[in-house]
C-alpha cells in the first residue's frame, strides 16, 4: 500500500507539480517558477543556469529562449535536459530529467505576444550568449530594432520554446533530522506508464 499521502498524493505527477507551484506562488518572494536548467556540451561537460518555467502541460514542462543560446545549442545537440525547482519557503524541490522538443508554433507565438513590448524588442536585439562589446552597444541595437519592428513585433525566427518531456520526476520535501521524504516517478519512455518509488533521504 502506498504511503504517498498529503502533498505527495495523486496519480498524476504533473498535477502534483502544478499544485506545488501554485502553493509556491503564494509564499515565494521572487520567481516561484525559476528552474535551474542543466544541459551538456558536445564533450559531456554539464552547464546550468536559471530560467523561468512558463507552463506545466498535461505531460511536459515548457520554457522559452533564444535558439542561438548556449542552452539551446546544447539541447539541440543532445536532445536531453534536466532541471531542479527549489522553494525555500516551502522547503521542497522537484527534479526532472527527460527528452526535449521544440515548441516553435502558435503556442510560442501566443506566449511571445503576451510579453511586454520591451521584452519582445529585447528578444530581437539580444544575440544571446554571444560576446558583447558594451551595454551601450546593446541599447543601440534595441533602438535599432524598435525603429524597425515597431510596436507589435512578430516573434523572432530565432526565439521560441522547448518542451521537456520527462522520463523521471522526483518530489522532495524537507523532513525533521534530515529524514526527508522523496518519491521518484520514472518511466521507460514518454508513452509508457509511471512507476513510483520512495527513496531514502
Amino acid at each position: 500500500m502506498s504511503d504517498r499521502t498529503g502533498i505527495f498524493a495523486g496519480d498524476d505527477p504533473f498535477a502534483i507539480a502544478r499544485a506545488w507551484l501554485n502553493e509556491a506562488e503564494r509564499s515565494e518572494a521572487n520567481d516561484p517558477n525559476a528552474i535551474a536548467l542543466s544541459t551538456v556540451d558536445a564533450d559531456g561537460l554539464p552547464n546550468a543556469r536559471m530560467v523561468l518555467l512558463k507552463e506545466i502541460e498535461a505531460d511536459a514542462f515548457v520554457f522559452y529562449t533564444n535558439y542561438g543560446s548556449v542552452k539551446a545549442r546544447e539541447i539541440e545537440g543532445s536532445g536531453k535536459a534536466a532541471f531542479v525547482m527549489h522553494w525555500k519557503s516551502l522547503r521542497r524541490q522537484i527534479r526532472v530529467r527527460g527528452t526535449v522538443e521544440r515548441e516553435d508554433g502558435p503556442q510560442a507565438d501566443a506566449y511571445y505576444a503576451s510579453r511586454s513590448l520591451k521584452s519582445r524588442l529585447g528578444a530581437w536585439a539580444s544575440d544571446q550568449s554571444q560576446p558583447l562589446s558594451s551595454r551601450t552597444a546593446l541599447m543601440a541595437e534595441v533602438a535599432k530594432v524598435t525603429a524597425r519592428e515597431g510596436t507589435d513585433p512578430a516573434r523572432p525566427p530565432f526565439w521560441g520554446g522547448y518542451r521537456i518531456c520527462p522520463t523521471e520526476i522526483e518530489f522532495w520535501a524537507d523532513g525533521a533530522f534530515r529524514l526527508h521524504d522523496r518519491f521518484r516517478w520514472s518511466r521507460e519512455a514518454i508513452t509508457t506508464e509511471w512507476s513510483v518509488l520512495r527513496l531514502c533521504p
